[in-house]
């Protein structure tokens, strides 16, 4: 008889460091902004160039969903380099949002657009992703969305009620109508800022622009939303943001720009953390002076948890002795550093408290119950709390530790095996999410300290 048993995840053996690292190690293109880029040279007047952009499984589902919906994306003499020709807004079509937020929650405002419809679906784990918040604006603003099992249902017009079941997560189906009206909308984006910046990247071809106003009782990630207008900005799109919690975006044309992506810096927050574990220097080259990437806190933080840090003609080097302090901080701004930070957490010397991340309970996993599970799994103490997680430092045994198809669940892991022999990584290739070559670019950074 034919066993049913489903063979186990293969999982990859996180090497420690045996020696202080000296190491240079060169981040690819920030994800945020290359999938922000993308979506704004789609809109554009005219052909575009993004020059260093990351190629990984986000930008690789954004660039196959903006060619599904019409526009033209080719590699130029490397894959970092795109050209994008805009065209007609393409419906009657089907997005694969894979696991990516920036795809899921940017493009359906950008389907409105379409002249049919746009289905949307993806991973298993994105289906249990919030979605209510950008398609209860769309629904607002005149656009039908609904689940695409239970049909079409009835198109509103701007202002009416839509007899329809609005659809709270993947899959849907937008209603292209070839166009928004626009105007007035109220957004609780309490448990992602994706929910704002989606609207705010497409309100400039609207009919008449967009004014939006969030409505929650948090806002989380709010660099991330200020990335969203200083690239609206960078391309002539007139906003207005002189009040919190609102945004006022004109009607208007999106200028073609030939433009260079920066380094992800949160992407580098493993990497620069690792001098803090293993002792000794990592550095970043391309680090920006001025960005509105959430990791530009990276350098001051890990000087909180015991490192020493420069920046010198763009490289940023962190240094480290191997002894690792505990930290009392609000993560608000910069969620997607919460994993590296525990993980250095559950090394220090002392306990340690990461405020203010209550919305990762929405990201690729609930965060905050996986990186609990996980440190606890390895011996340590992490326990949730309404806003974030306590992690009080215990002496660490070797186990597999599960990932969720959560990225930045894999390089948290890897950081802690560094120190604590027989981390073994579940589906260490979800890193590909955001960094396609993780696994080498980690063992070339630890070189003969490994």
């Amino acid at each position: 008889m034919t066993s049913s048993t489903t063979a186990p995840a293969p999982t990859w053996e996180a090497p420690l460091a045996g020696a202080p690292l000296d190491a240079t190690v060169e981040v690819p293109g920030s994800k945020s902004l290359t999938n922000r880029l993308l979506v704004l040279a789609a809109l554009a007047e005219g052909p575009g160039t993004l020059r260093g952009a990351l190629r990984s499984r986000d930008a690789d589902l954004m660039i196959g969903a903006l060619r599904t919906l019409g526009a033209r994306v080719e590699e130029g003499d490397h894959p970092s380099t795109l050209h994008v020709t805009p065209g007609p807004v393409t419906g009657g079509t089907e997005v694969d949002t894979g696991l990516a937020g920036t795809v899921m929650r940017f493009l359906p405002p950008f389907a409105a657009l379409a002249d049919g419809p746009v289905r949307f679906d993806g991973d298993p784990a994105a289906r249990v992703r919030p979605m209510l918040p950008v398609l209860a604006a769309l629904r607002a603003l005149g656009i039908t969305v609904h689940d695409p099992s239970t049909g079409s249902g009835q198109r509103p017009t701007t202002g009416s009620a839509d007899s329809t079941v609005l659809p709270t997560h993947l899959p849907f189906t937008v209603e292209g109508r070839g166009s928004v009206p626009g105007g007035a909308v109220d957004v609780d984006a309490s448990e992602s800022s994706q929910f704002i910046s989606g609207l705010l990247l497409v309100a400039a071809r609207f009919d008449r622009g967009l004014s939006l106003r969030h409505i929650g009782a948090t806002l989380p990630s709010l660099p991330h939303i200020e990335m969203t207008v200083a690239t609206l900005r960078d391309v002539g799109v007139v906003v207005d943001d002189s009040r919190d919690g609102m945004w006022d975006v004109s009607p208007g044309p999106i200028a073609a720009r030939d433009v260079r992506v920066e380094p992800d810096l949160s992407n580098a927050a493993p990497f620069l953390a690792s001098a803090l574990v293993a002792g000794g220097t990592v550095r970043v080259p391309g680090w920006p002076t001025l960005t509105t990437q959430p990791g530009a806190m990276v350098p001051e933080l890990l000087e909180r948890m015991g490192g020493t840090y420069t920046l010198t003609d763009g490289v940023l080097s962190v240094t480290g002795t191997g002894e690792l302090h505990g930290i009392d901080v609000d993560l608000r701004a910069g969620g997607e550093l919460a994993p590296t930070f525990a993980a250095l957490a559950a090394l220090a010397d002392s306990p340690s408290r990461l405020r203010g991340i209550a919305h990762l309970r929405g990201h690729e996993t609930d965060r905050l119950a996986a990186l609990a599970r996980e440190i606890t799994r390895l011996g340590g103490q992490a326990e949730e709390t309404r806003d974030g997680l306590v992690i009080t430092p215990r002496p660490l045994r070797g186990d597999v530790v599960r990932t969720y198809a959560d990225h930045r669940m894999a390089t948290s892991a890897a950081l802690l095996g560094l120190r604590v022999p027989g981390v073994r990584v579940e589906d260490v290739g979800t890193t590909a999410k955001t960094l396609p070559d993780f696994t080498g670019m980690w063992l070339s950074m630890l070189g003969s300290a490994a």
